[in-house]
């Protein structure tokens, strides 16, 4: 009996029920960023507890520790789990030319004793949508830790290494590895009622205090390559409602993308014969080798059910979205192209707040809002989005499908479309990179933006925001 207690008491489970509150938080964040049914590989998988609470389809542990490597497989039979290093692994025939969609190192890189050997040596195991995602204790908590490690609170974890976040950036940029996105969790790992709510989701979400968290949590991903744009095809979504005046414009705006360019336009109930001037200028094109015009007719009503009706018909590997009021300059594209075939990020959010603008071409207050949601949102979601707004905005196809899937998260409540598709690009951890365009003044029509109504519903989509990516 005494023999099975001392045992118990150098397991993983000891530990993790002994700390349930703080691992828990951990395997939280883990199963927020991780989709079930992923397949996972996780360097340093002690018992096999956070491997098994994201529930991938396929999982991989390896440790060391033939104790742990025994507990894992008694605790987690429906996984797999191997007994050795990373090198190890490349060797074993059985596993090292398996691709996985995220490999897990959390406090791994801390008892590492070459981090940047270890970080090369997973690229045999990604492909280019392999996330990695990591974390490690703050150099601000060493002596807290080795005080709760010397009084029995914490395992006797010989950390090699205490590293800072920006040590942590080079270390990835030198493995050729880059930042997705990355935060800082947990003031009180404890749980202490009440206390510990408004420590870790009050205090700990606020900037600079945050910077006093015990982990901070990164997610990465291979440096891209750049893509051959020859073998690349474009959709560009032209979304309008009463744009006839500038209907003849785009089409003979929008610049040569890729091997071929496909431009679907979505009309949305219009009084002053969009459609039909829409219908006229597809006609005319049909012998356009080229471009290839399309037009649907949106069966909801809003920005976000004219997206999503462009983005599903759509024919081409890349999809972009221009306004047909031409705000936006449709030249402009052409950056849009480069930037995502070049790897420069996988989701290109279009931001008019930095370029002097023509005059009334967007209202003071308007003006002033938007930067104040920029700002918020940035805080909010953990990547730089400065403007939210940009009806501008370009994707892969394939990530479409991916935030497609994701929707239930947020539900059916953003009528613009914006937020569908960048909250749907950070949950599905895609690199989001801005890019600057030149705002101009409308030469038909009206705008359709209701200054006080749509500011009501951005402060919704705030709080969801908050809810959903805050409060994780």
């Amino acid at each position: 009996m005494l023999q099975a207690k001392r045992e118990y008491k150098t397991s993983d489970a000891y530990w993790i029920n002994k700390n349930k509150y703080y691992y828990d938080r951990i395997a939280n964040f883990y199963k927020f960023v991780i989709p079930k049914n992923s397949s996972v590989l996780q360097i340093g998988c002690r018992s096999g507890f956070l491997l098994n609470a994201v529930k991938p389809s396929f999982g991989l542990g390896i440790d060391e520790n033939i104790n742990y490597i025994s507990e894992a497989k008694e605790k987690c039979p429906n996984l797999n789990f191997v007994c050795g290093s990373v090198d190890d692994l490349l060797k074993d025939s059985k596993y090292s030319n398996n691709k996985f969609d995220f490999i897990i190192l959390s406090h791994t890189l801390m008892l590492e004793y070459d981090i940047q050997i270890c970080l090369e040596k997973l690229h045999q195991f990604c492909n280019p949508q392999t996330r990695i995602v990591l974390n490690i204790c703050s150099t601000l908590w060493e002596p807290f830790l080795k005080l709760g490690q010397s009084v029995g609170l914490r395992r006797d974890v010989p950390f090699r290494n205490w590293i800072q976040m920006a040590d942590l950036e080079n270390f990835l940029n030198l493995a050729s590895f880059e930042i997705v996105s990355n935060e800082y969790r947990t003031l009180m790992p404890k749980y202490i009622p009440l206390i510990s709510t408004i420590f870790n989701y009050g205090f700990a979400i606020l900037p600079l205090v945050n910077r006093c968290c015990l982990d901070f949590f990164v997610i990465a991903c291979p440096k891209p390559q750049t893509l051959d744009a020859k073998e690349l095809t474009c959709s560009v979504i032209v979304t309008c409602k009463n744009e006839k005046g500038n209907i003849v414009n785009v089409v003979n705006s929008i610049p040569k993308m890729g091997k071929k360019t496909e431009i679907i336009f979505v009309e949305g109930g219009s009084k002053d014969g969009t459609l039909d001037e829409i219908k006229k200028v597809v006609d005319e094109k049909k012998s356009d080798l080229f471009f290839d015009l399309k037009y649907f007719v949106q069966g909801g009503k809003g920005k976000a059910d004219a997206v999503r009706v462009g983005f599903d018909n759509a024919s081409g590997d890349i999809l972009m979205i221009l306004d047909g009021d031409l705000t936006v300059p449709a030249q402009e594209l052409t950056k849009f192209w480069n930037a995502i075939v070049d790897g420069k990020g996988e989701f290109v959010n279009g931001v008019r707040l930095i370029y002097a603008m023509e005059n009334s071409a967007m209202r003071f207050l308007n003006l002033i809002a938007n930067k104040l949601f920029g700002i918020g949102f940035s805080w909010l979601l953990n990547q730089r989005i400065r403007d939210t707004l940009c009806g501008t905005k370009v994707i892969f196809k394939k990530d479409w499908q991916k935030i497609k899937t994701t929707r239930k998260f947020l539900g059916d409540i953003d009528p613009f479309g914006d937020f569908d598709l960048i909250f749907g690009a950070i949950k599905n951890n895609l690199k989001v990179v801005d890019m600057p365009i030149h705002y101009k003044a409308r030469t038909y029509g009206s705008t359709q933006i209701s200054r006080f109504k749509h500011g009501l519903m951005l402060l919704k989509m705030s709080f969801v925001a908050f809810k959903k990516f805050k409060m994780k």
